[in-house]
């Protein structure tokens, strides 16, 4: 598992848009999002590389916390 924090996320929107992307970019991967620490845990990725675009082509930027 890797964190990392994003301080763009601020709704619900921003949790799907995120969870949607690091889908998309590997289905295997999955990101659970928590909006109070503004944190994302990313799980069962391969190419954590990927993933990481993927949420910065959404949008935001991952910060490794």
């Amino acid at each position: 598992m890797s964190r990392y924090k994003i301080e763009d996320m601020s709704c619900g929107h921003c949790v799907s848009a995120i969870e949607t992307a690091v889908a998309a970019a590997e289905p295997g991967a999955r990101a659970t999002c928590d909006l109070g620490t503004k944190t994302v845990d990313i799980t069962g990725a391969r190419d954590e590389h990927a993933v990481l675009r993927a949420i910065r082509d959404a949008g935001y930027e991952p910060i490794a916390s």
